[in-house]
């Protein structure tokens, strides 16, 4: 198997698990799986066979799909702990008393 195929497993791979935790709570596990993810695809921008091996851009291709979808899912998941925040900030001033005056 050519380095750059191996290299495109291992960032699948990263990536399945990266889903995987994005279904849970545990914060620890999201970051872990999100620098997996960072090494795996600094991995592949390094060997650089991507720009040329035809068997490279036919896997990085069917991965495409994968991909869009954690990065959709990161930046929804995202955008709702936002919008929690805000709720908490706007509700926060208004039922609990301030540590320091002004």
């Amino acid at each position: 198997m050519p380095l750059g195929l191996a290299a495109l497993d291992d960032l699948f791979d990263a990536f399945e698990d990266l889903r995987d935790v994005l279904d849970g709570t545990d914060a620890a596990a999201i970051e872990l799986a999100s620098n997996r993810v960072s090494r795996a695809a600094a991995s592949v921008r390094a060997i650089g066979a991507w720009r040329s091996e035809l068997a490279v851009i036919e896997r990085l291709s069917m991965m495409v799909p994968l991909l869009d979808s954690a990065r959709i899912r990161v930046k929804l998941l995202a955008d709702h702990a936002q919008q929690r925040l805000a709720i908490l900030a706007a509700h926060g001033a208004q039922a609990a008393p301030l540590t320091y005056g002004r």
